[in-house]
């Protein structure tokens, strides 16, 4: 069948910006497509540096013929009401409608008869709209003309079933012709299919598909380092970078002084990577950077490449004299001076410098220190030099170093490798795919400085909207959970005090003088690790504390709702992250309350119900329990609602089980109770989860062979009593009643 080929060439596209542009390319002309009532075969949508190309297979050459029915007014309606409704379905008179009946009456209906368009005259209508309206990053306008385009647009080459498509946009006619690599090969090309068209390009030294041209610089890269002993250093950004800049990639290999291998590996990749889009080179014996790197360059010079190797290699040196240069220099000062001078830094309007930040995070840091066995003086020590290096040379100029740098800045001055590792990776994780810190100190740096950020954006109104997240809170509350469920810390509990953490930090930026406003038998104690979890102090602020100033007690109120609210924040997160983690969202909720219904607050202890319960309800004893459950469930609403009176589950009389298969429900529940009971106390919850199972066989004789709803009012009440007491046993380890299913 026929196919359509469009090509937009214009002046070089920026990198970042093709994949989205052939994508969009793809979805507006696919919709056109399907909007005419076309089915093609296939639409796919190629991006390079100077052009946008889009082939459709099998589209048919005219439209296909149609009948639209177009419902009326009903008959005898106002004269205006049938004007308007024949004008809108482009007929004279109601002798060209029909007239059909429903429930209501008679009414009109328009049954109109299109005949199909010819495709070309489609694909002449909707591809000018298309490039008219095409939505990039940023654009621009040149010349005279009004057209829009991300750089200036200079042919298109339109055809459908080996036929120019004509079309004009903005002076630019449609055509069949389009030119190959601007210096290799820059004269006419012109084609009518895909085929001869893709043909022709690759002569004139474009790579049509950006796929094709990142095996072509992987492997020519590989095959480079491997002529001499050394590996490439793989870098998925910079290859995907560097592919959208060449239409005929030709790797080359260059080298710089070894005495600049003295620097940071860090360092020198972030120079060529980021000013020069080279790849780094490894010496595979090391482990360490190789004083080579491997350039990709959009020609092939006639002389092998060795002048342009030249002016690399010069451009290179200067951008690594400066950062040999910086690094020197920053060694000078000690990272300790350098924290001093974070006054001088601001971290946010209204919440102080980054000096200020340093502080509270060293207090958060030590507080957290004894609770999952780190050092607390190498914590109090990581806190304070963990922001020290902001303000050095490097990271000035190369942000992306932050935290690395202040490591081999410590590791340089004599730090401990704990403390120069947690000054790294103290902004870890900094995604959902990013490596979580397992290092207790880094651990605890780490909580610190996320819990502080996000109680520092709470205090003044920042948090996240629906579409907006400017300053990555949700990221740092994931990274708060990834923290503690991911530690290899086998004693790491730190969930239940997140609370704690929360309202300190929340107290320290909101009413520094509350305490001196408390009754002293109130106040709060100086120690850390005996302040009250929020719940308890609320219900203190509300009930007994005694204050002798308004103003203070709306702040300490209000602080009180600032924390609550936050720790919404972070079980919603935390619900987020189970579900990116594969567990249903029914089965989370399940498992986020304790017993009597309130949130639990131990990170840790909820996973592991959750695992266990997941397990549990694929087994044929989890799934019918979970049946019998909402069984019960259901007999106890309804009778709830015509008693007004819930059934008390304390309220079994074992006396007035009159039939056997209630006594051996009951026999089993106490059972099941105790055993369960005994297994979550030592959060053994596949334990907890079998003892429940033992209850489906009596449950399922209980349900077969006795009436709940006995006409002695005595023996219903005590029967329903006993399913009470069944749900009761099963929300010991999870809500069944929010499963579903």
């Amino acid at each position: 069948m026929p196919e359509l080929l469009l090509e937009l060439r214009s002046e070089e596209i920026p990198a970042r910006m093709q994949g989205k542009a052939a994508a969009d390319l793809e979805k507006a002309v696919n919709k056109a497509l399907l909007d005419a009532g076309f089915m093609p075969e296939g639409v796919k949508a190629f991006a390079g540096p100077r052009r946008l190309t889009l082939v459709a297979d099998g589209l048919p050459a005219r439209q296909p013929d149609r009948r639209e029915e177009k419902k009326g007014p009903r008959v005898g309606a106002p004269e205006k009401a049938v004007e308007g409704f024949l004008k809108s379905a482009g007929l004279a008179s109601l002798d060209e409608c029909e007239q059909r009946e429903d429930k209501k009456g008679a009414y009109w209906v328009a049954v109109i008869d299109r005949k199909g368009a010819l495709t070309s005259d489609l694909i002449a209508g909707f591809v000018p709209d298309i490039v008219r309206n095409f939505s990039w990053p940023k654009s621009m306008r040149w010349g005279d003309g009004d057209l829009r385009w991300v750089r200036p647009l200079h042919s298109i080459l339109c055809a459908f079933d080996g036929e120019v498509i004509p079309f004009e946009i903005d002076g630019i006619v449609a055509g069949d012709e389009t030119q190959g690599h601007r210096f290799l090969a820059p004269d006419v090309i012109q084609a009518r299919s895909f085929e001869t068209y893709a043909a022709a390009l690759k002569k004139a030294k474009v790579v049509l598909d950006i796929d094709e041209r990142k095996e072509m610089i992987a492997s020519d890269a590989a095959t480079l380092c491997k002529a001499q002993g050394l590996e490439l250093v793989e870098d998925q950004g910079l290859l995907n970078e560097v592919a959208g800049l060449a239409e005929w990639p030709v790797a080359m290999m260059g080298s710089f002084d070894e005495k600049f291998l003295t620097v940071p590996d860090e360092v020198l990749t972030a120079s060529m990577r980021g000013h020069q889009k080279y790849f780094s080179v490894k010496d595979p014996k090391t482990g360490a950077l190789a004083n080579r790197f491997v350039y990709v360059a959009n020609i092939e010079a006639p002389d092998g490449g060795k002048a342009m190797r030249e002016g690399y290699e010069r451009v290179l040196t200067a951008r690594l004299s400066d950062a040999w240069f910086l690094y020197n220099q920053d060694l000078k000062t000690p990272l300790a001076e350098r924290a001093n001078n974070l006054e001088d830094v601001k971290f946010f309007a209204g919440l102080g410098s980054i000096f200020d930040k340093s502080n509270r995070i060293v207090r958060m840091a030590t507080y957290i220190a004894p609770l999952i066995g780190a050092d607390r003086e190498l914590c109090d020590r990581a806190a304070w030099l963990s922001k020290a290096d902001l303000v050095t040379g490097m990271v000035y100029e190369f942000p992306e170093l932050q935290g690395v740098m202040g490591r081999y800045y410590a590791l340089e001055e004599g730090e401990p490798e704990e403390v120069a590792n947690a000054i790294r990776d103290h902004y870890k994780p900094a995604g959902q795919d990013d490596e979580v810190p397992t290092a207790p100190v880094s651990i605890a740096v780490a909580l610190a400085d996320k819990i502080d950020t996000l109680t520092a954006f709470w205090t003044i109104d920042k948090k996240p909207t629906g579409s907006s997240d400017p300053f990555a809170l949700r990221r740092a509350a994931l990274g708060v959970i990834s923290l503690i469920l991911t530690s290899n810390i086998q004693k790491f509990r730190l969930g239940h005090k997140l609370a704690d953490m929360i309202f300190w930090l929340l107290e320290d930026l909101e009413v520094e003088q509350l305490n001196k406003s408390i009754e002293p038998a109130y106040s709060l104690p100086p120690e850390l690790a005996d302040r009250v979890l929020v719940e308890e102090y609320a219900e203190r602020v509300h009930k007994e504390i005694l204050f002798d100033d308004e103003k203070r007690r709306k702040r300490a109120e209000r602080t009180i709702e600032l924390a609550k609210d936050l720790l919404s924040f972070f079980y919603d997160r935390f619900k987020v992250y189970l579900r990116d983690k594969g567990h249903k969202h029914d089965q989370i909720d399940a498992v986020l309350t304790d017993a009597e219904g309130n949130l639990q607050d131990d990170l840790v202890l909820i996973v592991a119900k959750l695992e266990a319960l997941a397990d549990f309800l694929k087994t044929d004893d989890g799934a019918n329990l979970a049946a019998a459950y909402k069984r019960a469930a259901n007999i106890l609403k309804a009778e709830e609602k015509k008693d007004k009176t819930p059934a008390d589950p304390n309220a079994v009389e074992k006396g007035a089980l009159a039939e056997k298969e209630e006594k051996a429900l009951f026999a089993a529940l106490k059972d099941a109770e105790a055993t369960a009971e005994k297994a979550v106390a030592g959060e053994d919850f596949e334990a907890a989860m079998s003892a429940l199972a033992k209850l489906r066989k009596p449950l399922d004789a209980f349900f077969e062979t006795v009436t709940v709803n006995a006409e002695d009012a005595k023996l219903r009440a005590n029967r329903l009593s006993l399913l009470a007491r069944l749900t009761a046993a099963t929300a010991t380890v999870a809500d069944f009643s929010k499963l579903e299913g």
